[in-house]
């Protein structure tokens, strides 16, 4: 089997109206939500899809270096394909990236020409199941979190993820109510990236440290990336305190940062996207020390249905004891809770994921056990510029979101731990 042609499409849904979102530090405005449709047809007709960095720079570099490397070439060895690539590319960082990204659709393909489902390409399945948790939260009122958390239980999750940033008491305020409205047996996380993105407001060490004394009296599963995601140092000494586990990774930017975090057990649990983080060669990679070094491990996942499935076939096949948690965003419809509306999430895919009591069903179909819609192409065109900005209070500045969460954002000093104001 020949691979034919390889191609990426950019896909966007425009939100009707600005979404403003004031935290502590300054204001964020979400103008739209992006994301990469990837597909791969081969010289009999079947066809490979996979999520991809919703970026013009990501599409140009598949379209400039992958594809041509790619078409014309026989898919039989996953992985010795990506050798010769490497091998051709100079074992560039961005570009191995993104053939990674490339390869998720290769593997659909290679599962749907032998019948077996991708976890069965990637070592073969030890369960079915994988436990998501609903995420969602953006920098609301205490009561409009504690609303949401309680709406995501009704659905049958039985976890919440949300994003503080309103300022040291109320966030001790929000997670305080978030608990009440959920009751003892229902898992909160509590995703303080902003807490390092408010410029001179950014949290000071000794802030975060007692926030996450105080947080500990509300048995939250874990407090996501309080520091820059650089400062290993800082992770090591907030985990040494035990008040919470402590979680990231979602940040870095190549495979040495991953292992740095594990060797040194700077965090209770790591994070990996594998859409921008490397595919499934990488996330195989840092799962294997994960398991060795006894920490845990969380997909982080904040695109489209297909993002989740993709990272569900490579989880199952590692026991809960390691990958315990998939990031599964929520977002808003008419008739169900969330952030906000972003319907290409679901519609990529012609029928939607299988959710049971809060897990997913990893389907055993062949490939990815999916249909994707390639009718989103035509429905939601890409619209150039940045999806989301951080307009920051002091010093007065604006930052763009980009679409890869292993690029680094710095406002001003990081809050290293124990710092004075």
């Amino acid at each position: 089997m020949k691979i034919a042609s390889v191609n990426a499409f950019l896909l966007s849904y425009p939100l009707p109206e600005p979404l403003r979102l004031t935290y502590y530090g300054g204001e964020r405005t979400i103008l739209k939500r992006d994301a990469m449709l990837i597909r791969v047809e081969a010289d009999n007709g079947l066809v490979g899809y996979g999520p991809g960095q919703g970026s013009e720079k990501a599409k140009a570099g598949i379209d400039s270096i992958v594809a041509p490397f790619l078409e014309r070439r026989t898919l039989a060895d996953p992985d010795a394909l990506r050798v010769q690539f490497l091998e051709a590319a100079g074992h560039h960082l961005d570009a191995q990236k993104l053939y990674c990204s490339v390869e998720i659709a290769l593997y659909d393909l290679l599962g749907k020409s032998k019948g077996v489902p991708v976890s069965e390409l990637l070592g073969g399945r030890m369960r079915d199941r994988i436990r998501l948790y609903g995420s969602a939260g953006m920098y609301m009122s205490p009561e409009q979190y504690a609303a949401e958390a309680l709406a995501i239980s009704r659905l049958e999750f039985r976890a919440y993820k949300m994003r503080p940033g309103i300022g040291p008491d109320q966030d001790l305020e929000t997670v305080r109510l978030m608990r009440e409205a959920v009751g003892p047996d229902f898992d909160l996380m509590v995703d303080a990236h902003t807490w390092w993105r408010m410029g001179d407001r950014s949290y000071i060490g000794a802030t975060i440290e007692k926030l996450t004394e105080q947080l500990s009296e509300y048995n939250i599963a874990w407090l996501e990336e309080p520091l820059p995601p650089d400062d290993h140092q800082g992770y090591r000494r907030l985990k040494e305190l035990d008040l919470v586990p402590i979680a990231s990774g979602e940040h870095e930017p190549d495979e040495p940062g991953f292992q740095d975090l594990i060797v040194t057990g700077s965090v209770d649990y790591i994070q990996m996207d594998v859409v921008v983080q490397g595919g499934y060669p990488a996330g195989r990679r840092v799962l294997r020390e994960v398991e060795r070094a006894g920490l845990k491990f969380a997909f982080h996942s904040w695109g489209t249905a297909l993002e989740v499935v993709a990272a569900a076939h490579l989880g199952v096949c590692w026991p809960e004891q390691v990958v315990e948690w998939l990031e599964y965003p929520c977002y808003s419809t008419p008739s169900s809770a969330g952030m906000y509306p972003f319907p290409l999430a679901a519609e990529v895919l012609k029928s939607p994921l299988e959710i049971d009591h809060g897990d997913l069903i990893v389907p055993r179909a062949p490939g990815l056990g999916i249909e994707v819609d390639e009718g989103v192409i035509a429905r939601y065109p890409w619209i150039p510029g940045p999806w989301s900005f951080f307009q920051i209070d002091s010093p007065r500045e604006t930052r763009s979101v980009t679409a890869d969460h292993s690029e680094p954002w710095y406002g001003q000093e990081p809050p290293h731990l124990g710092k004075s104001a």
